[in-house]
């Protein structure tokens, strides 16, 4: 037997083992009563952020506990609860972290104004760094005595030792 035909039918149960785990991970396709509950529980789980990776939605996270959240919003949307009472529901058990999309209210001031502070701020320093740059002088002011050197030395074309 080739030796790369060896290595193969020796990778086969990895790559079996590998399949059949990546299909428990998937689990069983979810059933709803109407497409209606389909689109909110796919709705609602694009939009309630994972709150132990933080940059995904329970959708794409595999922790345990947005699988947690994903169980939780597909029995709610079963019992028949509209979108804004299971966000609700999440948001009172988590905080409002858990919204990608945070409601504008005071404790999110900050994080709604932070882009157009930081585009504020960042217009300031341009400003600044313009205005400074105009109010420098063009040509440094110079002695009589360094002005004759400096002529002396574009006249010589070497620098003179001192």
């Amino acid at each position: 037997m080739k030796r790369p035909m060896m290595i193969s039918l020796l990778g086969l149960p990895l790559w079996l083992v590998a399949g059949f785990a990546m299909a428990l991970a998937l689990g069983q396709p979810l059933e709803f009563e109407s497409e209606a509950q389909q689109r909110q529980y796919d709705s609602l789980v694009r939009e309630l952020r994972c709150t132990v990776c933080q940059s995904e939605t329970i959708h794409e996270s595999n922790a345990e506990l947005a699988a947690d959240m994903r169980r939780r919003v597909y029995e709610m949307t079963l019992a028949g609860h509209d979108g804004d009472a299971i966000i609700d529901f999440m948001v009172q058990r988590y905080g409002d972290y858990v919204r990608y999309r945070p409601p504008l209210q005071a404790n999110t001031y900050l994080l709604w104004a932070s882009p157009f502070l930081l585009l504020f701020g960042g217009i300031i320093a341009w400003w600044r760094i313009i205005v400074g740059r105009r109010s420098m002088p063009q040509r440094p002011d110079f002695t009589e005595q360094e002005r004759a050197q400096l002529e002396q030395l574009r006249n010589d074309g070497s620098p003179r030792r001192m």
